[in-house]
């Protein structure tokens, strides 16, 4: 059953980057990230409440309350660096780069939680890497884009926390009713996104959102919350090193509505990258 909640994940999750990127176009992405966790937050601790889930609050213990705690944050700092990066970047070049911490998270997995490194996976992990080269096309010059590749930069930080994310949400989650861990560490990223929007002074710019971004933001935040939900749900039943891989499958929803919504058309390279990502991960579920 787990497998269900890690594809529904997915596919929420790749809704979300294309209602977040439509969002953010005309707003701050750290605003438009701490108004998203607005919604994700309510939406979280209203599935606690129709569950009945928020009896179990009094039973976690010091451990997962922390590594809870710190995965809240590690996911704070991804958001952040991958909305800067969706803003400034493709949506087809910048999802790719991010959903590389697969990688890194299936290592950590093996070494840190002591899941099993087979063959299977390392060719997994070959192909998903070498898939995710090819994806991020190397056509932008600075004419085109004055930002560069600071995107890059931003998307691979996103990458790291998301790593960490994983990992820490795995150890922080066990014994603990994964719809409330997931409602605790929302409350962790919402906390640490505003404190940033204070610190920059922009919390008087949500007067200057219009209408349009108002409803993306909201709309990515219910994607967001729906994709969480599944996601941890999936982590507290199956192994990290397969629900991870599984859950950036998002990046086939991401790539179909860049090219039907956004318009962005890749080229036969990062088309041929996509299909490595999509074997090598399929393969795990062998």
């Amino acid at each position: 059953m787990w497998i269900v909640y890690a594809l529904i994940s997915a596919f929420f999750a790749g809704v979300m980057s294309i209602l977040a990127k439509v969002g953010i176009k005309n707003t701050d992405s750290n605003l438009a990230t701490a108004l998203r966790t607005i919604v994700v937050v309510i939406f979280a601790w209203l599935t606690v409440f129709v569950a009945g889930s928020q009896s179990g609050i009094n039973s976690i213990n010091t451990k997962s309350l922390v590594f809870l705690v710190l995965s809240g944050l590690t996911t704070g700092g991804s958001w952040l660096c991958y909305f800067r990066a969706l803003q400034i970047g493709d949506v087809n070049k910048v999802v790719p780069v991010d959903k590389s911490s697969t990688i890194l998270t299936m290592l950590l997995s093996f070494f840190l939680l002591g899941e099993e490194l087979t063959w299977l996976k390392v060719i997994a992990m070959i192909l998903i890497g070498v898939g995710t080269y090819l994806m991020i096309e190397r056509k932008e010059t600075a004419v085109a884009n004055p930002k560069g590749y600071k995107w890059l930069i931003y998307a691979i930080l996103s990458a790291v926390f998301a790593s960490l994310t994983a990992i820490l949400g795995k150890i922080g989650i066990v014994g603990v009713e994964s719809n409330l861990g997931t409602a605790i560490r929302t409350v962790v990223v919402l906390a640490m996104a505003w404190l940033i929007i204070f610190l920059q002074g922009k919390q008087h710019e949500i007067k200057k959102i219009d209408k349009r971004s108002w409803v993306f933001i909201g709309l990515s935040g219910l994607a967001t919350g729906l994709s969480w939900l599944c996601f941890y749900r999936a982590l507290q039943e199956g192994p990290a090193s397969v629900v991870i891989p599984i859950d950036k499958l998002s990046i086939l929803v991401t790539v179909a509505f860049g090219y039907f919504v956004l318009h962005e058309k890749p080229n036969k390279k990062p088309l041929v990258g996509l299909v490595m990502i999509v074997i090598g991960t399929l393969s795990l579920l062998i």
